[in-house]
């Protein structure tokens, strides 16, 4: 198939539904995958930062995630929202990475609480003027404490705002599994962060315009010569 010329891409304000995008990406006009990356980036940085904890390797993640999604695109159904299919893509490729490197340990759900890393210092901290405005380094480092398996499920569910089910779908889990691990969680970050801080978890994983743009125009030059997927 002969790629369409097309003119350059604006980011949308979400008018167009993700079907329509993805219909027009097979049809030919390959710069408007752009707009679908823009759309879901910072939800596919934060899945993949969830499990490889290490921001470029997570970058690193995204874009071959999305280099896969682009060359399968004709394989995408509607199943399942595009959102789950494109965030499922990028954890199996960071499971296969941290796999790979024998860095992940899946969570055992037979334990009864998760609690390693709380610290047991009196409420009252010299400190807690500064952790406040540490706030996201600090929710970063406790969140990358929790254990692989459960880590994604907060992440996903408490950062992200995905509901359960989309939790389930994206991790291929049972719905019992995520509010499981999710309340688990919960627990073991609470006392840390929650009550000293008033942290609200949204503030950590930001996927900030200029990695946004670095991520995107790596992705668009990768997928700028092949033909686009055949519809």
């Amino acid at each position: 198939m002969t790629m369409a010329q097309s003119p350059a891409v604006t980011v949308d304000n979400g008018e167009q539904p993700d079907e329509l995008l993805i219909q027009q990406v097979l049809g030919g006009n390959t710069a408007v995958f752009e707009l679908l990356m823009r759309r879901y980036n910072e939800r596919v940085y934060r899945a993949a930062r969830a499990i490889v904890r290490d921001e470029q390797e997570a970058e690193d993640v995204m874009q071959q995630a999305y280099v896969n999604a682009f060359t399968h695109l004709n394989q995408f159904n509607g199943s399942a929202r595009f959102s789950t299919w494109l965030t499922r893509i990028a954890i199996n490729e960071a499971l296969a990475r941290v796999r790979r490197q024998g860095k992940y340990e899946s969570f055992d759900d037979e334990l009864s609480n998760v609690e390693p890393f709380m610290s047991n210092r009196p409420a009252e901290n010299p400190e807690r003027e500064a952790f406040a405005h540490e706030l996201r380094d600090l929710l970063e480092s406790a969140i990358d404490s929790l254990p692989d398996g459960m880590r994604e499920v907060f992440v996903l569910r408490e950062v992200e705002g995905l509901s359960t089910v989309e939790v389930a779908e994206c991790l291929t889990v049972s719905e019992d599994v995520v509010k499981t691990r999710l309340s688990r969680g919960r627990a073991a970050l609470r006392r840390l962060l929650m009550e000293r801080t008033g942290a609200t978890a949204p503030e950590a994983f930001r996927f900030y315009r200029p990695r946004c743009d670095r991520v995107v125009a790596k992705v668009m030059a990768a997928i700028s010569n092949p033909s686009p997927p055949a519809a």
